[in-house]
Order: C-alpha cells, then sequence, then structure tokens
C-alpha cells in the first residue's frame, strides 16, 4: 500500500527553500537568500529534506540579451519530486518573463534529487526553488603589432581597468596576441605598453557573452625618450599560408620557424613551400605551384606593389632577403577582393619596420650569395631607416667546376638584389614611408657540346631579367572607425634572351596605385573600398618561331624553325575597385561578402573587356576555450591572359579572361596551446581558358583536401606534419577528352621539426615525400633529311606517364654565441641528406631509341656564418 506524505511535511518543505543558481553548467550553487533563510523553520525531528544530487545547469536566454536585459535575475519554481527524487512537476511561482520562466522550467525538468525522508524512508515532497541567472561573462582579446608593417609585438603589456579601478594584467604572446576569458560585461580601459613603443588607449565596451578583438597598433616612441634595450633579436616575420579574416584560411609561422626549416636557408619565401597545398617545383626553378595551378596562375606583391618573380633563378632563394621582410601573407585560394587577376595563389611581402631604438647591423655569407643589411633612427628628426644588399657568387667557384670536369659547358650565373627603406609617424596615427627595391638575374652559358635534339643551339647563350620599384605607403587611422591606406610605385621590368638566331627583349614601365578606406559602421559592421590600379607601357621586340597550331605536327627542332620577327610597344591598362563588408553579426561568427570589378585591355589598340567577381567567406567559431572553427568561401576569380597569348604576331588577339570557380571548407582546431590542427577540402571549376591555337576553349578542375598538425614553438621545440591529397585535370577544348595537367602532385607530405639542445645548438629535419612530375614520353619517329635529324613522336595522352616518387631529407644544425655587443650564428644546411637519385626528367639519346633519368639535385651542403649587432 502506497504511503501518503503527511500534510505538515509538505508545509514544511515548501516554506523551506533550497536554493540553486547557475548561470551557466559550471556555475556554483549560491547561498539562500536572506529572507528565505529568516523564514525558513526546521524540519521536524524524522524528517529530511531533498538534497540536490545532479543539475545539468542553465543558461542566460537568448532571448534576453536580444531584449537587452544584462541584469542577474531570479525565478522561483515550485517543485514535487516523487519517492526516487524525479521531478514530476515543476511550476512557475512568479513569471518574469524574457524567456527566463522557460529556461528554468526546463532546467529543473533534469534535476535529480536526494528524495526527503520521515523517519529514514524516502517520500514524495513538494517545495520552491530558486534559479539565478549571471549574465554570461565576455571575452576580451587583442593583437598588439607595430604601427607600420603591422610587425608582432611579442611582450607586450595589457592593463585592462574597470570602471571600478580593478585591473587585470596580460602579456603579448610571440604573434602579439591577448586573451581575458570570463570578464563580466561592461566598459574597459585599455592601455597596451611595449619596449620602444608609444602606448596606446583606448575603452572597449562588451555585452555579456561577447568576444571583443582589437588591433593594437604602437607606433615608435619619440628619439628625444631614452629608448629601453632592445637586445638583439631579430625582426619577427609572419607568414601566413591561411589568411586574415577576411579570407577562409591563416597560418602563422614565426621568425624561429623561418630561420629554421632545414633545406630552406632560412630564406623566409622558401618557407612557403613547407605548407600545406603547395607543391615541389621542378630542380632549380624559381616559381611556386600552389593547389595543382600553374605557376603563372599565381601573383607576387611587395607592400601591394606587383612584381614579376620572388626568387632568383634556381630558386635558390627570394628576391627580398628574409632580414628585410617583416611579414608574408600567402593566401592558397579564395582571397579576398583586395585581390584580384589570379586563380592560383597570391603572395605579398611586407617590408620590415626599421628600428627606432639603436643602430642595429647584420652580415651573413654562405656558399651560395653573401648580404649585409643596416637600420635605426636617423638622429632625433623623427625618420628611421633600413638599407641591405646581396650578391651571389655562385659565378666564381661554379666555371671552375665545370671545367675542371671537362663539362663541355661553362656557366655564369649572378644575382644581386637590393633594398632602402626611409620611414617616419606623422602623428601618433599615420605614417610615411618610401621603400627603393629591386633584383637582377643574369646567366651566361656557353656550350661547345652539340644537342641531338637541338644541333645548331651551340655557342653563346645569356638570360637576363630583374626589376626595380619605387614605392611611397601612407597609412592614417583618421578616426576609431576609419582607416586609410594608399600605396603608390613606379619601376620597369626587363627581360632579355639570346640564344643564336632566337632572342627576345621586354621593356615595361609599371605605374601601380593601391587605395583602400576600412570604415566601421557600427560595433558589428565595418566596410572596405578599395581601387587596385596598373598601367604598364611596354616595348618587346622578338625573333621567334611561331607556335605550332592544333593538330600541326612538329617542324623539327626549336633553333632550326624558321622565325618571324616583331616589334611592338602599347600600354596595358588593368584598373580594378572593389567593395567588402566584414560582419560579426553574432558571437564567433565573421562573414565576408564582397564584389570586384576588373577592367583588361591588353593592348591599345584592342577593345577591352569587364570582370564582375562576387566573393563570399564564413567562419564561426564552434567551441572557444579551446578554439573549434568552421570555415567555408566561395567565389569568382578572373585572370587576364599572358601578354604574348595575346600577341598580333605570335598568339590570338581578341581574347578575354580566365575564369574560376572555387570553393572551399574546412575546420580549424585548437586542443592546446602549442597544439592545433586544420582539415580543408577545396574545389576550382576552370572555364574559359586560354589556349594555343583554340583561343578561350579550355576547361578543367582542380580538387582535393590538405591538412595540418603543428605544434608551435615554445621554449625548445616546433614542427608540424603536412599532408595534401589533390588532381588537377584540363580539357583543351570542348568534345576532347579531360586529361591530367602537368602541374598535378597528388601526394604532398611534409614533416617538419627542430629542437634546441641548449647552450646556443639547435638541430631540426625536415621530410618530404611529393608524387613525380608528369611528362610525356617519346618513342622513334622517323629521320627528316631536310633538316638532318630524328624527329620523335609522342605518346597520347599528353602528361600521361609520371616519374618517380620523390622523398628528401633535409637536416638543419645551428650554433649561436652571444655576446655583449651582440651576437654570432654558424649554420649547416643539407639538401637531401641520404642523397636519394630522385628523378626530375627524361633524356632520350639521337633517334629516341633510348632513354636515362635525369637525376635531380645530390646531396647539397650549405655553410652559414652571421654576425648581428
Amino acid at each position: 500500500m502506497r504511503s501518503r506524505t503527511p500534510l505538515y511535511v509538505v508545509a514544511i518543505l515548501l516554506a523551506s527553500l533550497p536554493t540553486v543558481a547557475r548561470a551557466q553548467p559550471d556555475a556554483a550553487p549560491a547561498p539562500p537568500p536572506a529572507d528565505d533563510a529568516a523564514r525558513s523553520p526546521a524540519a521536524p525531528s524524522g524528517t529530511t529534506m531533498p538534497v540536490l544530487k545532479k543539475d545539468e545547469g542553465v543558461a542566460y536566454p537568448a532571448q534576453a540579451l536580444a531584449d537587452g536585459i544584462h541584469d542577474t535575475i531570479e525565478v522561483r519554481l515550485v517543485l514535487t519530486i516523487d519517492a526516487a527524487g524525479t521531478v514530476t512537476n515543476a511550476v512557475v511561482d512568479v513569471p518574469v518573463g524574457h524567456g527566463f520562466d522557460e529556461a528554468a522550467l526546463e532546467a529543473a525538468r533534469k534535476l535529480v534529487f536526494d528524495p526527503a525522508t520521515r523517519d529514514g524512508r524516502p517520500v514524495a515532497a513538494k517545495f520552491r526553488y530558486l534559479y539565478r541567472f549571471e549574465p554570461p561573462p565576455s571575452i576580451l582579446s587583442g593583437r598588439v603589432v607595430s604601427f607600420v608593417g603591422e610587425r608582432p609585438l611579442g611582450g607586450a603589456v595589457v592593463v585592462v581597468r574597470d570602471a571600478a579601478g580593478n585591473e587585470q594584467t596580460v602579456a603579448a604572446d610571440a604573434s602579439g596576441a591577448w586573451r581575458i576569458d570570463g570578464i563580466p560585461a561592461g566598459t574597459y580601459h585599455v592601455t597596451v605598453t611595449a619596449p620602444g613603443r608609444a602606448p596606446h588607449e583606448a575603452d572597449q565596451t562588451l555585452q555579456p557573452g561577447e568576444e571583443v578583438t582589437a588591433i593594437d597598433r604602437l607606433a615608435p616612441a619619440k628619439p628625444a625618450e631614452p629608448p629601453p634595450d632592445a637586445g638583439v633579436d631579430v625582426e619577427e616575420v609572419e607568414v601566413r599560408g591561411e589568411a586574415p579574416p577576411r579570407e577562409v584560411t591563416k597560418r602563422t609561422l614565426e621568425q624561429r620557424e623561418i630561420n629554421r626549416i632545414p633545406g630552406t636557408g632560412g630564406d623566409a619565401l622558401r618557407s612557403l613551400q613547407s605548407l600545406p597545398g603547395v607543391g615541389r617545383p621542378p630542380a632549380l626553378a624559381g616559381i611556386l605551384l600552389v593547389r595543382g595551378a600553374a605557376p603563372e596562375d599565381s601573383v607576387y606583391f611587395v607592400d601591394g606593389t606587383p612584381v614579376p618573380i620572388v626568387y632568383h633563378f634556381g630558386g635558390l632563394s627570394s628576391v627580398v632577403p628574409t632580414e628585410m621582410i617583416g611579414k608574408i601573407d600567402f593566401y592558397p585560394g579564395n582571397f579576398s577582393t583586395q585581390y584580384g587577376r589570379a586563380m592560383g595563389g597570391v603572395v605579398n611581402v611586407g617590408l620590415l619596420d626599421p628600428a627606432a631604438d639603436k643602430l642595429h647591423g647584420l652580415a651573413e655569407v654562405d656558399l651560395i650569395d653573401s648580404r649585409v643589411l643596416a637600420q635605426g633612427p636617423i638622429g632625433d628628426t623623427g625618420w628611421r631607416f633600413a638599407v641591405a644588399g646581396r650578391r651571389s657568387y655562385i659565378d666564381t667557384w661554379l666555371g671552375p667546376v665545370l671545367k675542371a670536369a671537362n663539362a663541355g659547358i661553362n656557366i655564369t650565373p649572378v644575382y644581386y638584389d637590393y633594398q632602402g627603406i626611409l620611414e617616419r609617424d606623422l602623428d601618433k596615427h599615420s605614417s610615411i614611408r618610401f621603400a627603393f627595391f629591386g633584383s637582377d638575374d643574369k646567366i651566361d652559358v656557353l656550350t661547345s657540346n652539340v644537342d641531338s635534339g637541338e644541333p645548331t643551339l651551340t655557342g653563346a647563350i645569356s638570360s637576363h631579367t630583374g626589376f626595380w620599384r619605387g614605392q611611397g605607403l601612407y597609412k592614417n587611422r583618421v578616426s576609431d572607425t576609419t582607416e586609410l591606406r594608399v600605396v603608390a610605385a613606379v619601376g620597369q621590368d626587363y627581360v632579355d634572351f639570346n640564344a643564336g638566331s632566337i632572342n627576345f627583349s621586354l621593356t615595361d614601365t609599371q605605374i601601380s596605385s593601391r587605395a583602400e578606406i576600412s570604415q566601421k559602421l557600427n560595433p558589428r559592421l565595418t566596410m572596405d573600398v578599395g581601387v587596385d590600379l596598373l598601367f604598364a607601357p611596354y616595348t618587346v621586340s622578338a625573333v621567334l618561331p611561331p607556335l605550332p597550331k592544333p593538330g600541326q605536327p612538329t617542324a623539327g627542332p626549336f633553333s632550326e624553325q624558321m622565325t618571324k620577327a616583331t616589334q611592338t610597344s602599347g600600354t596595358i591598362n588593368l584598373p580594378a575597385a572593389y567593395i567588402e563588408w566584414e560582419a560579426t553579426p553574432w558571437r564567433g561568427a565573421r562573414i565576408v561578402p564582397g564584389i570586384r570589378l576588373d577592367y583588361t585591355q591588353l593592348y591599345s589598340s584592342g577593345a577591352g573587356t569587364w570582370d564582375l567577381d562576387p566573393r563570399l567567406t564564413v567562419r564561426q567559431d564552434v567551441t572557444t576555450s579551446p578554439r573549434t572553427t568552421i570555415k567555408g568561401g566561395v567565389g569568382l576569380f578572373s585572370q587576364p591572359p599572358q601578354a604574348q597569348e595575346a600577341n598580333i604576331v605570335f598568339g590570338m588577339p581578341n581574347l578575354t579572361d580566365n575564369r574560376c570557380y572555387q570553393y572551399d571548407l574546412g575546420v580549424e582546431r585548437e586542443f592546446t596551446r602549442n597544439i592545433e590542427a586544420s582539415v580543408e577540402g577545396f574545389y576550382k571549376q576552370l572555364d574559359n581558358l586560354v589556349e594555343q591555337g583554340y583561343g578561350n576553349t579550355g576547361t578543367g578542375v582542380i580538387y582535393g583536401g590538405e591538412t595540418m598538425i603543428r605544434y608551435k614553438p615554445d621554449s625548445r621545440f616546433f614542427g608540424w606534419i603536412a599532408y595534401t591529397l589533390s588532381r588537377s585535370m584540363r580539357r583543351v577544348a570542348p568534345g576532347m577528352p579531360l586529361e591530367l595537367f602537368e602541374y598535378d602532385e597528388t601526394h604532398i607530405l611534409t614533416l617538419v621539426g627542430s629542437y634546441r639542445l641548449g647552450r646556443g645548438w639547435e638541430i631540426g629535419a625536415r621530410f618530404r615525400l611529393v608524387s613525380g612530375y608528369l611528362y610525356t614520353p617519346e618513342t622513334y619517329g622517323f629521320y627528316d633529311e631536310n633538316i638532318g635529324t630524328y624527329l620523335p613522336l609522342e605518346a597520347y595522352p599528353q602528361y600521361g606517364s609520371r616519374l618517380p616518387m620523390f622523398t628528401s631529407l633535409d637536416i638543419r644544425v645551428d650554433k649561436t654565441w652571444k655576446f655583449p655587443w651582440g651576437q654570432i650564428g654558424a649554420y649547416l644546411d643539407v639538401l637531401n641528406v641520404y642523397n636519394a637519385a630522385n628523378v626530375d626528367g627524361i633524356s632520350y639519346d639521337f633517334n629516341n631509341t633510348h632513354t636515362a633519368y635525369a637525376n635531380d639535385l645530390p646531396i647539397l651542403p650549405s655553410l652559414g656564418f652571421r654576425v648581428e649587432m
């Protein structure tokens, strides 16, 4: 027979109110209110009240936040529980509204109690229960960077003070980032300081549950102020593989990683080749292969100014040395509308922000080149400067080596580059900078051997390429809601090639400008409007064989074909404008829609074409501690034809722009402070591609996935594992088969790690495994009596065969000695430690009946020394 609870027990339990408050699942129970405690009679002898056993908590209602409710709210319930402690009924005692009542009832139904007892026996009970809703805590975060160049300022001190004068102090990490979790809503005064920098102060207002992120740009301290000791640490460099918030993806490599990646010689731009999605270029080819795209599909900039190349010949080093680089933005795809005229990737090299504390110097020499750098303030004028220069000396030892080996060929390659920066802050919010930089590569080849494929191509062959730019950059933070950035440049590109009767010469004057104004319309919406202008008067002269038409057999060795001559001049006009909105409509979300309008006119006499490219990127933080982010993007990308493709003599006039639709979807996850991972899938649909002899008939597809697991640098170790699986295919014209593209590299695996042993020693390794290059096999064809040469037959389809897999282990050892005046460093960087016989191509005999592998670089050590002050 079921026992009934006496009425006096119910009455006593109704008067005795256990008070539990939950603002979020991990909140602790609050003490009972004083008025309740005062009138709660003690239970009769032999009677115990229910005891809370399980409470999953309750979140502050989203409806309340939307209604502007930010206060602590209490909701009183009347609960009925059975003899097992399960809630059988819950009723709101006094309704509050704004979603609090519903949230409290839903949470109460999940409560579990140890039941009330009478004389030791469990009994049903009815009693009051209190939920106290505390406003959800907010997050205040930021990033501290230099005003010019936006170089991260690790170690900067951030002091956050509330209205009552209470302070919290945090230090920025190596990337300049800082963060305070669980901070109550309200208005805070934020002060940011760093050695050698003017302090920055601002107020930030946080709503409950909101995350506010600020970018603090610190200008150098006034020269009259005695700067603190800045030490001899090298300037930091950022490499962003997956880009800032306006793009889908962002990866950051810190200065220590860039300087210590084995196989790169400490070159910042060569470090890009160890990131996901970046393929292995052919040996001694200074190109960048991004996600299966052709090298000409990617574009390069220095602080927003276009440059024709980023690597010297052979890809041995970049045209801007690491010591003169403040940051590198690398966008492998789905980049912002601020960039255009490309279907592959974008590399934007930011020059450094010269030191403001004192004069610094650097000298370095290795087996490839030598360089010097000086930077610092110019007296008390407020101006700062940096100058650097570099020259290779491969020509001094390669010639004698080849001569001693009776190679029958003499090669004298030489390159040099130079940079100069002059800048100053006009006031606390604006700065101006002037820069001059350039690069020059020259190779002279003298051969006495006769190539059966090109029997007349002997004697002297020369190539000379280079560029220079004079640039001005103005930045102004007009107000707390408006920023202006303008860069303009003038310069020249030149190319000269001579081989027997074949020659090509191009000179063009580059006039470019970018201007962007960023306007914060409200706390959750920013609009970016900009123009991107490029004009290039040019002169070209060429004596070359015409390219064969589709289906036309080869006319014999290239050097023996009939040639055509042309000498033309004109102006390439490529103006563009764009607009973009950065929206953060709710916590953890960032939505960036934009549109870009490009005009293309490759020849002054030709008609121009217009392209309208819409794009959209989305990021959503699913969790914040640790952070998990879902990201995606979709967009249209247009790329003008190459100038030679539209040449009236050697190409096809009236071409229109190539098009590419890009789709990205991925996830980022931070597991700990040092360990993070990302997975991303990409799909590119290509159409309107320029195909020689056909016009804009080509189509294609590129798809794949890439992942990276990274251990960010700590005091001892850094490293990562990166893997890309992809496919790149092309169709020349409708009705023709879809075939593998020549730059398809199915598998790309990279493992990097470096460990500090102590006492200035550090050792690191890099392992790479990459699919072999595609090639088109040649077989015996026929003997052409007119030219006295065997002509081969090419197999079908083109690029239908693949060379063996590439593997390589690279090792680097560093040693640093520190002194009161600076430091001295030495390193040994060894490529291909186990001397793998990697295949770079196929060589044929005179009539294509025998083949042999042409090997890639053997084991190649490089020893370098560096002095810094």
